[in-house]
């Protein structure tokens, strides 16, 4: 069976779908030939650090779909007790992709389940200021509880402390590596649940 019209839909190297048709910049996918829009851009980062550095840098420039496509590797490569609070992080860009797209019932969903994520590190965890990501979901939920689009703020700049957001591969760690780490090609988290599958 075709996965879209004209013939079989188009694969990467490793299996996964490849979106063959433009998207503008909140994700939605457009019309074949589209050119008269703002498009989303491929990033492929080769680094979980360059992944989550650019996801900032989309983030601020509220390009939250693209920002949350490059925060997916640092997720994936994330320690279990890590994911979380990256997890967490990334609902809050997606939430920022709802109210781009007009959808104040998503976004309200994604914000609440950020927030939950988020309340179980310290107030400062990986130089993410949860405290202050958590009080932002909780206040921007209940403006558009009450007012609706009208009441919705954008997300605010990234969720970092002072000294910066960064990522550890190591649960225990309590600086950034010295060394980049590769982008996985499969979530760490995925990796681990497969290695103890195998060992039973």
């Amino acid at each position: 069976m075709s996965d879209q019209p004209g013939g079989p839909r188009d694969r990467r190297d490793d299996g996964r779908p490849e979106q063959a048709r433009p998207r503008d910049r909140t994700g939605r996918p457009l019309p074949y030939g589209t050119d008269d829009v703002p498009l989303a851009e491929d990033h492929e980062p080769a680094t979980v650090q360059e992944a989550l550095a650019l996801g900032i840098e989309l983030w601020a420039a509220e390009r939250f779909f693209e920002a949350h496509e490059c925060l997916e590797a640092v997720w994936h490569a994330a320690p279990e007790e890590d994911r979380d609070l990256w997890q967490g992080v990334i609902q809050i860009a997606v939430a920022g992709v709802h109210l781009q797209r007009g959808n104040p019932t998503g976004a309200c969903t994604l914000l609440g389940r950020a927030a939950g994520r988020l309340r179980g590190y310290p107030s400062g965890h990986r130089g993410i200021d949860v405290a202050g990501a958590v009080a932002f979901c909780e206040d921007a939920a209940a403006r558009i509880g009450a007012e609706g689009l009208a009441g919705a703020p954008v997300p605010p700049r990234f969720p970092a402390t002072a000294d910066g957001a960064w990522f550890a591969a190591e649960p225990g760690a309590t600086e950034p590596p010295s060394e980049p780490t590769p982008v996985p090609g499969s979530p760490a988290w995925r990796d681990a649940a497969d290695a103890r599958s195998a060992r039973r």
